[in-house]
């Protein structure tokens, strides 16, 4: 498009914007997850940087969405870790909960020494601001991750395990997104919860 535009010879011509937001790559998950082992194991790499890699690589976490959260978007309690995308929070799984408390721990211990007054998990070079979604974008991509490939996988995994409502409020993307994504991994809640409806209470 731009090179037809650049070359003037689509001038007056119309196209319109089709928004998709279902797989738009060739996935693999077996990647994916060797990509999330290495990344879990991998202690010469930057701890702020693994975590960031898997909140992609497990959560399906645009770059612009990991670069927002604050230390208050990580709570410990119960024994459990949890972060906050959207408006349930997500349980961590043990290594991944080691690398947000430590991230968290890292920016605190930095707030009190007056190191920075940042309340960001991934803070910016300029003062008071998270880091920039280009700078984030970069920093995955050093790690040999493929950012739309590497969501896409992630995204259509968890589209096939849980329903749309839930996928929306736990990964804080929008409700017609996630239904889109279900609806690609021909996954039918819908359908599901109507036969539950229909099960003889002796058999429920």
């Amino acid at each position: 498009m731009r090179w037809a535009l650049a070359q003037k010879i689509a001038r007056g011509l119309s196209f319109p914007a089709v928004r998709w937001n279902s797989p738009t790559q060739a996935m693999d998950d077996e990647a994916r997850w060797a990509t999330a082992r290495r990344l879990l194991h991998d202690y010469t790499l930057k701890s702020e940087d693994r975590f960031a890699s898997l909140l992609l690589l497990l959560y399906a976490q645009w770059p612009a969405a990991i670069s927002r959260p604050t230390v208050d978007h990580i709570e410990e309690s119960d024994g459990a870790v949890r972060i906050r995308f959207g408006a349930v929070p997500v349980d961590l799984p043990g290594p991944v909960a080691e690398l947000a408390l430590h991230q968290v721990a890292v920016r605190r211990s930095h707030a009190v020494q007056a190191r920075t007054d940042s309340p960001w998990i991934f803070p910016g070079g300029q003062p008071g601001c998270p880091i920039s979604v280009w700078a984030m974008g970069k920093r995955l991509r050093k790690h040999g991750i493929r950012l739309a490939e590497s969501r896409s996988t992630a995204l259509f995994q968890l589209a096939t395990e849980l329903p749309a409502a839930v996928l929306a409020r736990t990964l804080g993307i929008d409700i017609t997104v996630a239904v889109t994504w279900q609806r690609a991994t021909a996954g039918d809640w819908a359908s599901y919860a109507a036969a539950v409806s229909r099960r003889l209470p002796e058999n429920q």
